[in-house]
């Protein structure tokens, strides 16, 4: 009978019993632990981001589409992100993940969007083999992979940023990590330094490459990375190479009316990135830096063909514990050379760009950003050709993390 009992209460079914001898503190202490079991497979977590960018604003014209999308709009404080991440496990070496998005209030409406969607598995106890499957982030630039809610600038760079749209697509990856370097991975994390996570020290991966569900040339994209976390002393450091190579199609609702393409409106869309991150310990410094050749348009011919591009950045921080509170002023430098495939035309971008700001951590949940940005962009397209603009503003952020 005592196996029996025993059974049932981790089957969660001892209240169908009758009232046995043991204490009430004791019968406590094990619906507690059956209530544990219950919810261990699931993990919900997530974030939101209030942001005001109109602070001293010198120019409306000055917009960053892919950055924030309030830039020049007349938006005031709105939501940025409110973010839900659930995290079940199925089996023990299956997972699954799904992460929607609340986006902003942005040209009349709130828009539910969906961030991640893939299934993880790992091939060995140690997850030191993993394969995912979904929508989930294409493995490319150290900031691309960094969750939002780690980043210390408001926005990502634009050079690396423009390859993909939210840094994700569909497809299938492979990771693998030694043992030995998760926990460096984990250690980054655990010690606040603003790490990815674990991306693999070597990723693979083969995806659809249009940013998008449709499928518009029936070829795929295909991924490579190799990265390397190293602990020299007191010192963290990380340095990895990545590339990726495909064909990328133009969607007809993506071009004006008079742009001219080739046959296809295909073009070729490949890159190679190097990424070098000394984590602040107390000082900090990143950088990032790519070069390649996709689909861009040209206002002189009111054309769209393949051509060259190249930018990066250089970040630096410094870690300023303040009793149960951290502080982390930055700078960052960052130009850009190239287009936005995935934008209006191809938009072609020049950018050259200083930020300066501070990562107020008050709290492990609640975090509030001031910075303060000086810009010069040329976007042009079909409709607003040679447009560069010109500008600064402050910019304020509070995130609050559950």
């Amino acid at each position: 009978m005592k196996k029996i009992f025993c059974l049932l209460n981790l089957l969660g079914m001892q209240e169908v019993l009758p009232a046995q001898s043991d204490s009430t503190a004791s019968k406590g202490a094990v619906e507690k632990k059956v209530t544990e079991q219950k919810w261990d497979w699931i993990d919900i977590k997530g974030y939101t981001q209030l942001r005001y960018n109109e602070l001293f604003e010198t120019n409306p014209k000055l917009e960053c589409e892919q950055c924030d999308k309030s830039w020049g709009t007349g938006v005031g404080l709105y939501f940025r992100r409110m973010r839900f991440s659930v995290d079940m496990k199925l089996l023990p070496r299956l997972t699954f993940t799904v992460q929607p998005d609340i986006a902003g209030l942005i040209e009349g409406g709130a828009a539910v969007q969906l961030r991640d969607l893939y299934f993880e598995y790992g091939f060995d106890k140690k997850k030191e083999l993993r394969a995912r499957l979904g929508q989930t982030r294409v493995p490319y630039g150290h900031e691309n992979i960094q969750s939002t809610r780690n980043r210390i600038p408001l926005d990502r760079n634009d050079a690396l940023n423009s390859a993909f749209i939210n840094e994700r697509d569909w497809g299938l990856f492979l990771y693998w990590t030694p043992e030995r370097f998760q926990q460096r991975f984990e250690a980054r994390a655990r010690d606040g330094l603003k790490g990815t996570g674990d991306y693999g020290i070597v990723s693979l991966g083969v995806f659809q490459g249009q940013s998008t569900l449709r499928d518009l040339n029936r070829s795929k994209h295909v991924v490579a990375r190799i990265a390397y976390p190293l602990d020299a002393g007191s010192q963290m450091l990380e340095f990895a190479v990545q590339g990726y190579w495909g064909r990328y199609t133009i969607a007809a609702e993506k071009k004006t009316p008079g742009v001219r393409t080739n046959a296809t409106g295909t073009y070729p869309d490949r890159r190679v990135a190097v990424s070098t991150v000394l984590f602040p310990k107390p000082f900090g410094l990143q950088a990032e830096y790519n070069w390649g050749t996709g689909p861009e348009f040209t206002h002189a011919t009111g054309k769209i063909t393949a051509q060259p591009l190249w930018g990066g950045y250089v970040l630096a921080n410094y870690r300023l514990p303040m009793g149960k509170m951290v502080l982390y002023p930055y700078a960052r430098v960052q130009h850009f050379d190239g287009a936005k495939k995935h934008e209006r035309d191809a938009r072609h971008y020049i950018v050259k760009e200083l930020e300066i700001g501070a990562d107020w951590q008050i709290s492990r949940y609640v975090e509030l950003i001031g910075a303060f940005t000086l810009s010069n962009r040329k976007f042009e397209d079909f409709r607003l050709p040679d447009n560069n603009q010109k500008g600064s503003l402050a910019r304020l952020q509070l995130q609050v993390g559950f």
